[in-house]
């Protein structure tokens, strides 16, 4: 195992940009079916102008400069290349925390989060809060592939990760944080290396999706089962393609931008919170520039591998197991789906927090950054002594 990190900064070239504009040029767009906007998948309209916009308007140059503004690394980890921020924190005593992505967002998740977590005392808050960020690109994802690379699933991810902060960087303990894949993730390592880790933070968790009820179901309970029922009826259908036929899905992705941009758009708008204009919750830039480096990365295919390895092995927390470090949770009301308590219980034996939030979506980092980063603050604070 090296451990001997490069430092990084991202240059796309100006042939790949020229590229990415002639074939948006040249985009044949479907007709809109019939019915209510996005009532079938991504809006022919918006996608018609979000991909105008990213031929015409966008800059990636300045997303890029964004991104650079933080340090980065690469270090050969489990047989890749692994991209990784590294920030330092701010404050009389930073504490490291591992900061996890999922699908399909990227590190460009956190660029309006990470200063909120490593520089608390800029926002308003207290220096003594502060941490220091490592915020990888999660194995197969943006940064961290390269063609024909091995796939990682989410137990892999968990191993990688876990060398990454103790042999790689040296911390003896740290915490994590975690959405979509990331919140499986940080699970899996509360599971699997719980000696290594001070706490999670979720803003999303991962029980398995029930429908079926105990002998006394909660009226929460019910309520769950029957969001869980209409979600696997209607919202599945993208699990089930990239759980199957990865390879298949990533030959349109990766050749047409068009193609790309729909298929995660379409994303942002259901699992966002806004009352119809999705751009109200993540702005147009920062939707593109999360677009645009799975198009610069060619990491649509691998980045799918997660759900392949969850239908075709056990789930993340097996059964008879749990996770039994320290666990706060953010539920956010437009997350994907949100067990109660009762249910997440039966997954983590010890839930020092749970805060319903007022407002925000799936992608917490990019919706509410000030809200998700004095959550983990007030979660971690009296963890700060097991460090």
């Amino acid at each position: 195992m090296s451990a001997d990190p490069r430092p990084f900064t991202l240059h796309v070239p100006d042939a790949a940009i020229a590229d990415l504009k002639a074939r948006l040029a040249l985009t044949r767009l479907p007709d809109q079916t019939p019915g209510p906007a996005w009532a079938y998948g991504a809006d022919r309209a918006y996608i018609a102008s979000l991909t105008d916009y990213w031929r015409t308007g966008f800059d990636w140059r300045a997303a890029e400069a964004r991104l650079n503004a933080f340090p980065q690394f690469v270090v050969k980890l489990h047989d890749i290349d692994l991209h990784y921020l590294a920030v330092p924190g701010q404050g009389p005593d930073p504490k490291p925390l591992l900061l996890l992505h999922g699908w399909p967002g990227s590190v460009f998740e956190f660029l309006e989060i990470i200063p909120r977590l490593t520089d608390p005392g800029r926002f308003g808050g207290d220096p003594a809060d502060a941490f220091t960020v490592i915020a990888p690109s999660l194995p197969g994802y943006g940064l961290s592939f390269a063609p024909d690379q091995k796939r990682f699933g989410v137990a892999a991810i968990a191993d990688c990760m876990a060398d990454l902060m103790t042999e790689v960087l040296g911390y003896r303990k740290f915490a994590a944080q975690g959405g979509d894949w990331g919140a499986f993730t940080s699970s899996a390592l509360g599971l699997s290396h719980a000696d290594k880790v001070v706490g999670i933070h979720l803003n999303m968790l991962s029980v398995r999706p029930e429908t079926s009820l105990g002998a006394n179901p909660t009226p929460e309970e019910r309520a769950y089962a029957e969001e869980v029922r209409a979600w696997a009826r209607e919202e599945t259908g993208y699990i089930q393609i990239q759980g199957t036929r990865p390879q298949t899905l990533a030959y349109g992705l990766s050749d047409s931008p068009a193609g790309l941009a729909a298929w995660i758009a379409e994303k942002f708008h259901a699992w966002t919170d806004h009352d119809g204009d999705l751009e109200t919750a993540v702005a147009r830039d920062r939707l593109l520039a999360n677009i645009a480096f799975y198009w610069f990365t060619g990491a649509i295919g691998s980045s799918f591998w997660p759900y392949y390895d969850r239908l075709h092995g056990p789930w993340p927390i097996p059964d008879g197991e749990t996770v039994d470090v320290p666990m706060g949770y953010a539920a956010f009301p437009r997350e994907i789906r949100r067990p109660p308590r009762s249910v997440a219980e039966r997954s983590y034996t010890d839930i020092r927090r749970w805060t319903e939030m007022p407002k925000g979506g799936h992608f917490a980092a990019m919706e509410q950054p000030e809200a998700l980063a004095q959550d983990v603050q007030a979660f971690f604070r009296p963890l700060r002594g097991k460090f």
